[in-house]
C-alpha cells in the first residue's frame, strides 16, 4: 500500500501558490486603474482637441469672413475714388470761382461781408465765415473766431457750412490754429489773458465732417498727403514741447484737448504713443468730450482699467462718463459710484469746515458743485428710480437759502457809546470778544492787538485828500507810523457786513497807558481827514 502524505507538507506547498495570487490579483488591480486613468486622461486630450479644433475653424472662419469683407470693401473704395474724386473737384472748382467772384467784388469796393462788420444773427454770422472761407483768410478767419466766444453754439453750427465754400479747409485750419497750436507764439501777457484753446478745438472738429469721403463715408478723410505730412509734423511737435509745459502731469487740458481732437481730425493716431494718450486723456478725465476721444484715439480695449484708475483716484463721477460711453455699466454700476463720491466730496467738505482759514462761503459752493454734479448725471443716465435725487435737491436748495439768507443785512441796531474822554463814537461791545475782529470785515482799519502805540501826541501831517474807499478795494499797504494813536473819527458809512450795518467804521480803542485825551485842534482836524482817506 501506498504511503499516506502528511497534511503539513500539503500547506506547505499550497502557501506559495497563494501569495503569488495575492501579488497577482494586486497587479491587476493597479493595472485597472491605471488603464482608466489613462483611458480618462486621453478621452480628456481628445475632448480639448476637439474644442480647439472648433475654436480655430471658427477663427478661420471670422478671418475669411473679414478677409473678405476687406477685399469687399477696398474694390467698393477703388471702385470709388474715382466718383469721390469727380466730385471733390467739381466742388474745389466751383469754390475757385466764387473766391474770385468774392475777390473781385472786393477789390471793386463791394460789399463782400469781411470780418471787419458787425454780426447780428446766424445768417450773418454764416455770410462772414464764408467770405473768409472762400478767400482762404486763415488770420482772419482766426480772428473772427475767437472775438465770438459768447456766440460758441452759433459757431459750432455755422463753421462746418462755412468750411465746405474753403477750396483747402484742412490747409486753412491749420494755418488758423498755428497762432496757438502747437506752440503758442503769442506774448507772454496775451498768453495768461486770453486762452484760445476752446477756439481750436470747435474748429478740428467743425473740420472733420467737411473732410468725410462724399461716397463711402467716415472710413475715409479726404486729406492731401501733403497736408497730411505737415498734420504729423506738428503733433510731433507738440509731443516734443512737453517739457517746456510741465510735462504730462501738468500740461493744461485745453492743449491736451487741442492735441487729441489734432489727431482724430486727421487721422494720425500712432499705436506706439498709446501710453501718452492714456496719460493725457486720464489726467484731463473731467473733460466732457473726453471718453469720446478716448474712444477715437484707439484707447478702448484699456478702458476697464482705467476707469478703475479713476476710481482709484477719487474721480468717480468722470469713471461714469467713461462707464457709459464704452458700455461697461454692468461692471461698473453708476449708483455706487456716485454714492461714493459724494462721500468723499462730503468728507472733503468737513475738512474744509474744520480748517478756521478757508471761507465758509467757498466750502458751501465746493458742496453745491458736488451736489449739482450729481444731480446731473441722474438726470443724463435716467438713474431716478436707483438713486432718487430729491433728498439731494432738499440738501441743495438748503444750502441755496443759507446763502441767500447771508447776503440780506442783519438788522443791528448802532452802537454810539461814547466815554468822556473820547469823544468818537464806541466800537460795538462784542467786537472786544473777538480776536482781530475787524481785520476780515474793514481790511483798511487794524485790529486791536496790532494798533501802534504812542507816548507822545503825533505830529501834524499834510492832511491827503479826503477819500472814501469801499471795502471790496484792495488791501493796499500802508504805514502805521502815518496813523496817530488817537484822533476824532469822522462817520464813514459802509454796506452791511459781518453784523456791522449801522453806525461809523469800529474803530480800536488804543491801550489805556498811553491814551492822551487832549489834543490841539489842529491835530484834530489831520486825525478827521486820515480816518476819511484810509
Amino acid at each position: 500500500m501506498g504511503s499516506v502524505s502528511d497534511p503539513g507538507e500539503l500547506t506547505e506547498l499550497a502557501q506559495p501558490s497563494f501569495e503569488e495570487f495575492q501579488k497577482q490579483t494586486s497587479l491587476m488591480t493597479s493595472c485597472t486603474l491605471l488603464w482608466k486613468e489613462l483611458s480618462d486622461h486621453f478621452t480628456t486630450l481628445e475632448e480639448n482637441l476637439m474644442k480647439k479644433s472648433e475654436a480655430l475653424k471658427e477663427m478661420i472662419g471670422a478671418l475669411d469672413s473679414q478677409t473678405q469683407s476687406s477685399l469687399e470693401s477696398l474694390k467698393r473704395r477703388e471702385a470709388t475714388i474715382e466718383r469721390s474724386v469727380e466730385i471733390v473737384a467739381g466742388k474745389v472748382g466751383e469754390r475757385a470761382r466764387a473766391a474770385l467772384e468774392s475777390l473781385e467784388k472786393a477789390r471793386d469796393g463791394g460789399d463782400d461781408g469781411g470780418g471787419g462788420g458787425e454780426v447780428d444773427d446766424e445768417e450773418g454770422l454764416l455770410s462772414t465765415l464764408k467770405s473768409l472761407c472762400l478767400k482762404m483768410d486763415a488770420r482772419g478767419f482766426w480772428s473772427f473766431v475767437t472775438a465770438r466766444k459768447k456766440e460758441l453754439e452759433g459757431l459750432r453750427s455755422q463753421i462746418p457750412a462755412a468750411l465746405v465754400d474753403c477750396v483747402d479747409p484742412a490747409m486753412l485750419v491749420l494755418e488758423a490754429i498755428s497762432e496757438v497750436f502747437p506752440v503758442d507764439k503769442r506774448g507772454s501777457g496775451e498768453k495768461m489773458t486770453n486762452d484760445f484753446g476752446w477756439a481750436c478745438v470747435v474748429i478740428l472738429e467743425s473740420l472733420a465732417p467737411v473732410m468725410v469721403d462724399p461716397v463711402i463715408g467716415k472710413t475715409r478723410l479726404l486729406v492731401t498727403p501733403s497736408v497730411k505730412e505737415k498734420a504729423k509734423e506738428i503733433a510731433e511737435t507738440w509731443k516734443a514741447s512737453l517739457e517746456e509745459r510741465g510735462r504730462v502731469e501738468n500740461v493744461k487740458t485745453p492743449d491736451v484737448h487741442t492735441f487729441l481732437q489734432h489727431l482724430v481730425t486727421f487721422g494720425i493716431v500712432k499705436s506706439e504713443d498709446l501710453g501718452l494718450y492714456r496719460k493725457l486723456v486720464v489726467g484731463s478725465a473731467w473733460r466732457k468730450q473726453m471718453p469720446k476721444l478716448a474712444v477715437l484715439v484707439g484707447l478702448g480695449d484699456q478702458m476697464p482699467d482705467m476707469i478703475e484708475e479713476l476710481i482709484s483716484r477719487g474721480q468717480q463721477l468722470d469713471a461714469v462718463h467713461f462707464t457709459y460711453e464704452v458700455g461697461l455699466v454692468d461692471k461698473f454700476p453708476p449708483v455706487p459710484l456716485l454714492k461714493a463720491y459724494l462721500r468723499d466730496a462730503k468728507k472733503t467738505v468737513a475738512e474744509d469746515s474744520s480748517n478756521t482759514g478757508r471761507a465758509s462761503h467757498l466750502v458751501a459752493r465746493k458742496e453745491q458743485s458736488a451736489l449739482k454734479a450729481v444731480l446731473k448725471c441722474i438726470e443724463e443716465y435716467k438713474l431716478e428710480e436707483e438713486f432718487p435725487p430729491e433728498n439731494l435737491k432738499k440738501r441743495l436748495e438748503q444750502l441755496e437759502k443759507t446763502k441767500t439768507e447771508k447776503r440780506k443785512p442783519a438788522a443791528v441796531p448802532a452802537n454810539k457809546r461814547t466815554r468822556a474822554s473820547y469823544n468818537g463814537p464806541m466800537p460795538p461791545a462784542k467786537a472786544g470778544r473777538i480776536t482781530n475782529a475787524y481785520v476780515s470785515s474793514f481790511p483798511f482799519i487794524r485790529s486791536p492787538s496790532h494798533s501802534p502805540q504812542y507816548a507822545s501826541p503825533a505830529a501834524a501831517y499834510p492832511s491827503p485828500p479826503t477819500t472814501v474807499y469801499s471795502n471790496r478795494s484792495p488791501p493796499y499797504p500802508y504805514s502805521p507810523e502815518l496813523i496817530p494813536a488817537s484822533y476824532q473819527a469822522s462817520p464813514i458809512g459802509y454796506p452791511a457786513y459781518n453784523g456791522y450795518c449801522n453806525g461809523p467804521v469800529p474803530v480800536p480803542a488804543p491801550a489805556p497807558q498811553v491814551y492822551h485825551p487832549h489834543y490841539p485842534q489842529q491835530h484834530h482836524q489831520h486825525a478827521h481827514h486820515q480816518q476819511a482817506y484810509y
